[in-house]
């Protein structure tokens, strides 16, 4: 290098890792540099920070490990209990027991108390079932657009309006469209919880859950698809 020239720390990086030969025939002037600890302030060896660094990076990756262990564990519950679900939805023989059946599984095994469904393009209902009431075409298009299950704090006063009462203490909603050959319907889950649906949370079982629920609904009903 040019004499008198000024050394940037990069630059010194850069020879260091071009000439890992520095480390073996200066090893004694190493152990003689002391830096100063980066947690207590301290002045260490060069070489006890290194371990304190190693020491760091095992910790933080034990906490991801941990993490994944945990997000590996919740996803094998919600695993067993879709499964469960699915297992119930073929037990079920007529609507009565399918609306029923769902309302159930969902309040006990997913700890969502307040559920709502409405269908449409469905010949040949029972108007008189809840789910059948009829919606308004601002309600078919939301359920139309929605490509994705939606999550978070807002929903339409009309879907508000199906939980009656309940409906000013439920803070989270969840819409799932439910669709075969094209939408048939909306199935909303409300909860006092502000966080329990939340804006970008993953939607992977909630759109399974979706499907179960849209085959089940043609699969025990005589009624077609109009």
């Amino acid at each position: 290098m040019t004499r008198g020239k000024v050394m940037k720390p990069k630059d010194v990086a850069q020879y260091l890792q071009d000439n890992p030969q520095f480390f073996e025939k200066y090893a004694d002037t190493l152990a003689n540099i002391h830096i100063p600890h980066p947690h207590n302030g301290k002045v260490i060896p060069i070489s006890e920070r290194q371990i304190v660094t190693l020491r760091d990076k095992n910790q933080t990756l034990q906490k991801k490990l941990l993490e994944l262990i945990s997000f590996g564990e919740e996803n094998d519950a919600i695993g067993e209990k879709m499964h469960r679900f699915s297992v119930a939805l073929l037990t079920f023989n007529n609507l009565d027991e399918l609306f029923h059946g769902i309302n159930l599984n969902l309040c006990e095994d997913f700890a969502v108390p307040h559920t709502a469904i409405r269908l449409w393009e469905i010949a040949n209902s029972d108007l008189e079932r809840v789910e059948f009431t009829d919606t308004s075409d601002d309600i078919h298009a939301i359920a139309d657009s929605l490509m994705q299950p939606y999550c978070g704090p807002h929903i339409a006063d009309e879907i508000k309006h199906w939980f009656g009462e309940d409906a000013e203490q439920l803070h989270s909603f969840a819409m799932v469209p439910l669709r075969t050959a094209q939408t048939i319907g909306l199935l909303v889950l409300g909860t006092t919880e502000p966080q329990r649906f939340y804006p970008g949370m993953g939607t992977l079982h909630l759109k399974r859950l979706g499907e179960l629920v849209s085959t089940a609904i043609l699969r025990y009903s005589s009624e077609q698809i109009a």
